[in-house]
């Protein structure tokens, strides 16, 4: 079976090597901690370790989020929020005043 060109890049990064099945965690929180680590880990990235992890997230939400259940859709948006929180930078929404 042919894989589309979105799966082959989330499972083959050049910016980062990730754990497996990270995007499938139930936990928010784990899902973060994992693309922490991997972006950190990482000698291939080209932008800061938040920007590669954010950006690996955001990727797979836009391009696998049409096929996902709005509960996954949910857990994979809190992991956003709980990666902020490990690299120190706001909430969505949260100003820094």
């Amino acid at each position: 079976m042919k894989k589309n060109w979105s799966q082959q890049v989330t499972e083959n990064s050049d910016a980062l090597d990730l754990e497996s099945g990270v995007f499938t965690f139930q936990d928010p929180k784990q899902i973060a901690r994992s693309l922490k680590l991997s972006a950190e880990q990482s000698q291939r990235r080209k932008s800061d370790p938040f920007r590669s992890a954010m950006s690996m997230l955001t990727f797979y939400i836009n391009r696998a989020g049409h096929n996902l259940p709005q509960e996954r859709i949910e857990i994979l948006e809190q992991a956003k929020d709980e990666l902020r929180v490990l690299f120190g930078r706001p909430r969505k929404g949260v100003s820094r005043h």
